[in-house]
């Protein structure tokens, strides 16, 4: 998909599930155009860093092991400490400081990863929202929740979708019609633009009333950057779920989605029951796919002839999004 704007954007980005990351491990990752390496420490710390070793190039990732808190090139033994400097040199009883790793903040969340990308490597201006903090009108606390990982999670790789095309869709209420065969077009009630935060409300019109205003299910979504989005429903089920996107190079994305779905009464299992993992993944799990069968083959335009519904939340989307470009198309070449 080619855009306008760089996809190396400024903000938090899923990387991945924290299952997937065990003690002591070691992990090859590529986003933004870089390898990177990342590793789960003895004290079960989570570090991400440049993947390339500065001695000879290797990749630590592929091979490299963790030595207390530090991971080891497989090539000749340098060590690389979390904060990115060098920690030992085999046979020798120095360090070279002149050299460094860079360093990406991490933040795990209920069970999902999150890493801090900024082009020019400045770090977080602003908290990753809790997924259950937000909305506390919505649903129950988090242990009301089956665990999101790994039934309830999703990963498609590399895909040519831009993360600010994905968060278009939430100002987008005609697609549900036809992309996701839906028998009642939703409205938009209301969003508003916060810094970095874009939020929504939408609802389904209740066709088996009277009242033009009543609703039959209702989401609440909050946009965290370009990264993703956080949503609960509020109707028949009170799930909550996460779609991030992260680019992997120009022009590629991960796409990350995860469904935490409410305990059936009496059921302190975090593990849900065949007939739970049953429905969603017939009615939910496949929404985003419904949507990547547009996303891989679309043109992105500039200057779109939006329907009045849609216009302006649609355009202010876009407005609000130009804050997470902190390089140019075209200058964000290494």
């Amino acid at each position: 998909m080619k855009v306008p704007f760089t996809w190396k954007v400024t903000g938090w980005f899923q990387i991945g599930w924290s299952p997937e990351f065990p003690v002591g491990e070691v992990r090859p990752l590529r986003y933004f155009g870089t390898d990177l390496v990342a590793y789960r420490d003895e004290s079960g710390e989570m570090h991400v860093l440049t993947g390339h070793c500065r001695h000879l190039g290797a990749h630590i990732g592929h091979g490299g092991k963790v030595v207390g808190d530090c991971v080891e090139c497989p090539f000749h033994g340098w060590r690389w400490g979390p904060d990115g400097t060098n920690r030992h040199i085999p046979g020798e009883d120095r360090v070279d400081r002149g050299l460094r790793l860079r360093v990406y903040p991490v933040l795990e969340q209920h069970g999902c990863v999150f890493l801090w990308h900024q082009p020019h490597g400045e770090p977080p201006r602003w908290p990753m929202p809790d997924i259950f903090e937000l909305f506390p009108e919505v649903g129950v606390s988090p242990t009301g929740y089956y665990r999101p990982y790994p039934e309830f999670s999703r990963l498609a790789e590399k895909e040519p979708v831009h993360p600010q095309v994905v968060l278009e869709n939430g100002p987008d209420s005609a697609h549900f019609r036809y992309v996701h065969r839906a028998t009642v077009t939703p409205r938009m009630l209301d969003y508003r633009a916060d810094n970095e935060s874009w939020t929504f409300h939408t609802g389904w019109p209740d066709v088996r009333s009277d009242d033009p205003d009543a609703m039959a299910l209702k989401i609440r979504g909050h946009i965290f950057g370009l990264g993703g989005s956080i949503s609960a429903f509020d109707g028949a089920s009170k799930h909550r779920l996460i779609l991030s996107s992260t680019p992997v190079d120009d022009g590629a994305c991960n796409l990350f989605y995860s469904i935490w779905w409410p305990r059936l009464p009496g059921d302190d299992s975090d593990v849900p029951p065949p007939e739970v993992i049953e429905r969603v993944e017939k009615e939910f799990l496949i929404t985003v796919w419904d949507d990547l069968s547009i996303w891989r083959y679309q043109e992105y335009v500039e200057h779109p002839p939006l329907s009045p519904v849609d216009r302006k939340p649609y355009m202010d989307l876009r407005k609000w999004a130009l804050q997470f470009y902190d390089v140019p198309a075209g200058e964000d070449r290494p």
